[in-house]
């Protein structure tokens, strides 16, 4: 990363957590956008848009909602990404795949994407399944070639899950 997209990301958020995801989620060809969301969001602060994310910095509740919401633009049906989120309860799980794939990549603890906040107070069950290799929606992940499963990965030599071949469905 160069000075002036650190100063830009600096300058965009205060949070460096938010910076770091923001960073990531660009790299791996997640738009995310700053702006003002005035009106109320499924999740405080961020919205899926345009194929997408918009986030406003100052309404944003947990820097992991970004992963989560993110994971539902990745995984989403390509044909269907720039429409809104899917209440496919595949894609649902494979978001929740990617976003514990994801904090796993950036070095961030399970908790950040599966917060005491989120989750309708089951985040903390979410981060121990994950952590103890429970991977609810990685056979999704797998089917769309974005990564292996474990029991087929050792089978291939190659990493498994949380390890990412790609991260958006193609």
């Amino acid at each position: 990363m160069t000075l002036g997209a650190a100063k830009i990301l600096a300058d965009e958020f205060a949070d460096p957590l938010v910076g770091r995801i923001v960073a990531f989620l660009r790299q791996v060809g997640v738009p995310v956008e700053v702006a003002s969301l005035d009106h109320e969001t499924f999740l405080p602060g961020v919205a899926v848009a345009g194929g997408g994310l918009r986030v406003d910095p100052a309404r944003l509740a947990w820097p992991g909602d970004l992963l989560h919401e993110a994971g539902h633009v990745a995984v989403g049906d390509p044909d269907r990404r720039d429409e809104s989120v899917s209440d496919d309860p595949g894609e649902e799980m494979a978001a929740l795949a990617w976003s514990f794939a994801a904090a796993t990549h950036l070095g961030l603890d399970p908790s950040v994407p599966f917060h005491e906040g989120g989750y309708r107070g089951g985040g903390k069950a979410l981060a121990e399944m994950f952590s103890q290799g429970g991977y609810v929606g990685v056979p999704m992940l797998a089917m769309w070639g974005l990564t292996h499963e474990p029991h087929r990965a050792k089978a291939l030599g190659a990493p498994p899950f949380p390890h990412m071949l790609a991260w958006r469905r193609s």
